[in-house]
């Protein structure tokens, strides 16, 4: 069975990750979206509503592909979340030369830690490469219109944060 690992914090999941998503699952049997729990970051949403959210959101694609999609929150190194649920590949998704840039040093990183994990790289589609849930976040935080960039149900649950 192949196993692939899309890990993020989704704060929040936005129409690039669910781009991604759906591409992925074209190369897997089951697909891992890894949650990390990143307090450095500060997140917007919690554990609990990020995996809500991405679950909600992956029901329907999982139904339509036949492949088993399953939330996975971790806090420790990718490497080690990947081995924990079996993947034998990580999914990482590039929108710009910058990405690609610090994913090139994190596979570097990552195949010093274990060679049998392959990394795999999807571009975003070129309507979604502009998308980062940083400015969707902002966007919203000053009343703009985030409706493009993500999901009804998202675009509900982001304003309903900003509106408290």
């Amino acid at each position: 069975m192949r196993i692939g690992l899309y890990p993020g914090t989704f704060d929040p999941i936005t129409m690039g990750h669910i781009d991604i998503i759906r591409r992925a699952t074209t190369l897997v049997d089951k697909l891992v979206i890894g949650v990390a729990i990143n307090r450095d970051k500060g997140p917007l949403f919690s554990l609990e509503e990020r995996v809500s959210m991405i679950e909600a959101e992956c029901a329907g694609l999982a139904k339509t592909t036949g492949i088993e999609i399953v939330v996975h929150p971790f806090e420790n190194l990718l490497i080690n979340c990947a081995r924990d649920v079996g993947a034998q590949m990580i999914v990482r998704g590039l929108r710009a030369v910058a990405d690609f840039e610090y994913e090139y040093q994190m596979v570097g990183m990552n195949r010093q830690l274990d060679d049998s994990i392959e990394t795999v790289f999807l571009m975003a589609e070129a309507q979604h490469q502009a998308i980062a849930s940083k400015l969707v976040k902002e966007i919203a935080r000053l009343d703009g219109d985030i409706s493009k960039f993500v999901s009804p149900l998202v675009d509900k649950a982001v304003r309903e944060k900003f509106a408290r």
